[in-house]
């Protein structure tokens, strides 16, 4: 048997981290996704899915300092129905994913982040292949193949 989920959307709202009593960390947010069709292409109206996601411990960690509202993330994990009843005894019903690995889908720079005030702007020159590199390199020792690269990363988590 196959429970495999994986998400690409941007987060409606910043993660929410709690601790059980057992003080694990645990967070739940919730992503926009697209459908990827309209059920009015003519009216130009784009179908979304809000789908739930919480994550354990260290995943957790890392969703609740890194992740913010709006931004284009990547979630696998496994979808999870829980039964449960409210404060009036109700019985309720929730699905949602269950999260192994959450991981940023686009770059600081395509999310509109700017790089801290200390930090040098970097400029684009397009390399003979047709890409970039950035200026924070300094000139390579004499004999030798490496550049050493100088510059903020932007307090990336890796």
């Amino acid at each position: 048997m196959l429970n495999k989920a994986i998400l690409m959307g941007r987060l409606t709202k910043d993660p929410e981290l709690r601790y059980t009593q057992g003080n694990v960390p645990v967070v739940t947010f919730s992503l926009a996704v697209d459908r990827g069709f309209s059920r009015n292409a003519s009216e130009g109206q784009q179908t979304v899915d809000f789908i739930n996601i919480v994550a354990w411990r260290n995943t957790a960690e890392f969703v609740s300092k890194w992740f913010r509202k709006g931004q284009l993330v990547a979630v696998t994990g496994r979808i999870q129905v829980r039964n449960w009843k409210d404060r009036d005894g109700n019985n309720r019903t929730t699905t949602e994913v269950v999260a192994d690995e959450c991981f940023f889908a686009e770059s600081k720079k395509s999310e509109g982040f700017s790089a801290p005030a200390s930090a040098p702007a970097p400029s684009q020159n397009a390399d003979f292949n047709g890409g970039y590199q950035n200026d924070f390199t300094a000139p390579a020792a004499p004999g030798s193949d490496f550049e050493e690269l100088f510059g903020d990363d932007g307090e990336l988590p890796f």
